[in-house]
């Protein structure tokens, strides 16, 4: 596409949106219901297709030299498709987030005041590799009644595309706007630039992706962000740690699925655990699959550890890489993950109720894991059907962002004559 016509493209989108948002406002929700389910039908009954635009965006990944663990994140199959599909449902299925009265009252001159939950307008999603945000986005969008813009990577192209088609298809089949979710057909980056200053149409931006793209969506957007940071998610054993669910949980939160922000990137051992504690968790994790790299005691415990570097505590490997460091208890976990962390998801292994209570309370982080996998940190195993991404800010939301956190606030006021004195 012609740079010149990028801008004038996003001003349409923009434009499109805020129409289709006036129409989703005279939606109902059996309509909105509706377009879900019939999404999700054309997802299922379109598999073969969107698995062939999946494999060109596969071959070119293989092409570009992509990581394993990048290709597994852009990899679709059938059941990945029929878990979008079921995603979708699961948020047909749940209550609708507008409209909710959150809280009223009656003032003494006779004032009823509520406070009443309501669409949070037209929100733009800038996202990469995973081409399954296209379904989640769009889905948990339109279920709060926002408009929204979708902008995924270069990687995911044409299996973005192909998911999209079911939306639209979803969208007309209910009688609901097919602009309600729009996906941008460039992946020329000067349209994100474009998004990034289009305040007169939209009114979030969700950016999901690598550090390059959220610190350029950070210095340069003019709308405001719901941000999704890296996640250097940590799993800390304790010395107070049930030895056999510590070693079912590590493996799992480091080796289930590797390319996902979930994953846990380092462990910490408690240094006053027993001396087979860090050897055996390491030993697990080589033999997975998994390249260690790691402090003294770890290289120690295991030949095959690689020495760590100062910057891998703050990496996010998304890969089967992990970091181990052995620390002096729950507060010397708390100072590492503090120092190096992102607020994304920690978790403590732990049998020690004064332990769990530091750690939860002092971690400063979206999610703190008790006893279970960081893998857990995800929208669909909340309950929330799927979430637009893991905010880790303060304002607004936090955490999982699910279609509550998609919604704000109006204030009602409901008088019988009265004026102010």
């Amino acid at each position: 596409m012609d740079k010149k016509s990028i801008p004038l493209l996003m001003k349409q989108i923009g434009e499109n949106a805020k129409a289709s948002l006036a129409l989703l406002g005279t939606s109902t929700t059996d309509q909105r219901n509706k377009a879900l389910s019939l999404a999700a039908q054309c997802l299922r009954e379109q598999t073969a297709d969107i698995i062939s635009a999946n494999k060109k965006d596969i071959d070119s990944a293989n092409t570009k030299g992509l990581t394993p663990a990048m290709i597994d994140r852009l990899r679709l199959d059938g059941p990945r498709i029929e878990a979008m599909a079921c995603a979708l449902e699961d948020i047909a299925a749940l209550a609708d987030p507008v409209g909710r009265v959150l809280a009223e009252w009656e003032r003494p001159n006779g004032l009823l005041i509520k406070r009443v939950s309501v669409p949070l307008g037209v929100i733009g999603v800038i996202f990469e590799s995973r081409p399954n945000v296209t379904a989640d986005a769009g889905a948990l969008c339109l279920k709060a009644g926002n408009a929204c813009i979708l902008r995924g990577g270069s990687d995911s192209v044409h299996s973005s595309a192909a998911i999209h088609d079911c939306l639209v298809k979803g969208l007309v089949g209910s009688g609901l706007p097919a602009d309600a979710i729009q996906r941008v057909p460039t992946t020329d980056r000067d349209a994100v630039g474009e998004m990034l200053t289009m305040v007169d149409s939209i009114d979030v931006i969700v950016p999901r992706g690598g550090k390059s793209l959220i610190e350029r969506i950070t210095a340069e957007s003019k709308v405001p962000l719901f941000k999704h940071l890296e996640g250097i998610c940590h799993t800390y054993v304790d010395k107070a740690a049930d030895f056999a669910k510590a070693r079912a949980i590590v493996l799992n939160a480091k080796m289930r699925r590797t390319g996902i922000c979930g994953a846990t990137e380092t462990l910490l051992v408690d240094s006053n655990a027993d001396s087979n504690v860090l050897q055996t968790l390491i030993t697990d994790l080589l033999d997975a699959g998994c390249e260690v790299r790691g402090d003294e005691a770890a290289q120690k415990s295991d030949a095959r550890v690689i020495p760590a570097s100062d910057a891998d505590w703050g990496t996010e490997y998304l890969d089967a890489v992990i970091s181990v460091r052995q620390v002096n208890g729950v507060d010397g976990a708390i100072e590492h993950i503090g120092k190096y962390g992102s607020h994304h998801t920690d978790a403590i292994i732990s049998e020690d109720e004064k332990a769990i209570a530091d750690f939860s309370n002092k971690v400063d982080s979206a999610i703190v894991m008790i006893n279970t996998s960081t893998q857990f940190a995800d929208g669909a195993e909340f309950g929330m059907g799927a979430e637009i991404g893991i905010s880790t800010g303060k304002l607004h939301a936090r955490g999982p962002v699910g279609v509550e956190q998609l919604t704000s606030i109006k204030y009602i006021v409901v008088g019988t004559g009265q004026t102010r004195p």
